[in-house]
């Protein structure tokens, strides 16, 4: 396996498109493929965050308590966990495209259905089935990753997704609040369904075959699961999981309870919050491009994971200081201010805790995939009701979540990646 700092970005000279056509064919579509990944990884995005300024609306229309409304997006994130499990090991077995278009035509139908819920009990359904179909984007972009690059390479191209993948948290909550300025929380989902339906159609013309047949597995269940199995046994593949994990849900418990905590509790417009959270998400852009960019290559991907995990957790204490009043009464822009430096953090510590991961599985890159994205939506479905456990008035459980979920993912990193030692980061990874 590559060292940490090791060569220029290169493809793996494996990848061919389809099975029998050179590797020189990837290299042609390479700028088009980085769009498509891009806009694969863009799908949690864009069905989280255009959705976040209608929230309240959907509160009314549907005459539902916040905290049930919540569990739309929590409903979400529980199909996207568990759909990766299956997607991954499917994607390893029978190549990139097919279980990809599949989950690609359900996501489409199921967004569409959300558009047409007649009550909150449907609506969370419906978000469940777009979950589950939508985690084939999820799982299978950052497989296809793997599959065409490696070591330092594979790290800057992740950041590179991450600059893509960012436009989406930008420009969705602006557009969502645009939306509503002309139609109901409806419309949002029918151009969700726009949407979709075009990065199929792209998918469908354009991307490539990444995994040839002779690198599939052939066995089936029990054979995904012994792979499965296996990584969680590489502790530290099983310590940068979780790290990334319960970041993730320091993120999740932000996009969850920022949209009360925003409009609800400061008083600001659907449009004021969509700037809010544009430039929040410029942060994270912008940071992960200085990641890739600068950092990767030249500083230990741990020890900028281990600086971005200290700086979450140093944004996260702020602002429970700031939302528990000790330091007085504190209006919006002190608060946006600590979620703006946690969500830019967000930047090295995401992208690099996937890459160390999956920088210790070759073979099995789909149930790799699987298990990261798991386990990041899993717990962050959990961190999504608690937010709103003590309602509307107050932004304490939200900083709570956060700093508990920091401070839980510094342990794990601390505790099972050993960063302190270079050996135990590159020795156990498969060959």
């Amino acid at each position: 396996m590559p060292e940490q700092g090791a060569s220029t970005p290169h493809l793996k000279q494996q990848a061919t498109v389809p099975d029998t056509e050179p590797p020189a064919a990837v290299r042609r579509t390479g700028l088009l493929v980085t769009l498509l990944l891009g806009g694969l990884t863009a799908t949690p995005p864009l069905a989280m965050d255009m959705y976040l300024p209608s929230l309240p609306e959907v509160t009314d229309s549907l005459r539902a308590p916040a905290a049930t409304v919540q569990l739309t997006l929590t409903a979400c994130l529980l199909g996207m966990a568990l759909g990766q499990l299956v997607v991954g090991p499917m994607s390893d077995r029978w190549g990139r495209r097919r279980p990809l278009l599949a989950g690609l035509f359900v996501y489409v139908v199921a967004t569409a259905l959300c558009a047409l819920a007649p009550n909150v009990e449907f609506l969370v359904g419906f978000r469940l089935v777009q979950g589950l179909a939508g985690a084939a984007g999820i799982v299978i972009a950052r497989a296809v990753v793997r599959d065409l690059y490696d070591g330092v390479a594979m790290a800057r191209f992740f950041s590179t997704l991450m600059l893509i993948g960012g436009v989406a948290p930008i420009v969705a909550p602006l557009i969502g609040g645009q939306i509503l300025r002309v139609t109901d929380w409806r419309g949002v989902f029918v151009v969700l369904t726009v949407i979709g339906a075009l990065l199929a159609a792209l998918v469908w013309v354009r991307l490539p075959e990444t995994l040839p047949a002779a690198e599939r597995h052939t066995g089936g269940v029990a054979d995904a699961l012994h792979s499965m199995r296996r990584l969680l046994a590489d502790l530290p593949f099983a310590g940068y999981m979780l790290t990334g994990g319960f970041a993730f849900a320091a993120l999740f418990a932000y996009i969850s309870a920022s949209p009360f905590v925003v409009q609800e509790i400061y008083g600001a417009s659907p449009q004021t919050f969509s700037l809010l959270f544009g430039v929040n998400s410029v942060g994270l852009v912008v940071v992960g491009q200085i990641n890739g960019k600068v950092l990767v290559g030249r500083v230990g991907l741990d020890r900028v994971l281990g600086a971005g995990l200290l700086v979450v957790t140093a944004a996260a204490a702020a602002l429970l200081l700031m939302t528990t009043g000790v330091f007085g009464e504190v209006g919006l822009l002190p608060v946006a201010a600590g979620l703006f430096v946690l969500m830019s953090a967000m930047g090295v510590t995401l992208p690099n805790a996937q890459s160390l991961a999956l920088l210790r599985t070759r073979h099995s890159a789909g149930s790799a995939s699987a298990l990261l994205g798991t386990s990041s939506f899993l717990i962050g479905a959990v961190a999504s009701p608690l937010v709103g456990m003590a309602g509307e008035d107050t932004a304490v459980p939200m900083a709570v979540v956060q700093l508990a979920a920091a401070l839980v993912a510094l342990l794990c990193f601390m505790a099972m990646c050993r960063p302190w030692n270079r050996r135990a980061t590159v020795e156990g990874a498969e060959s």
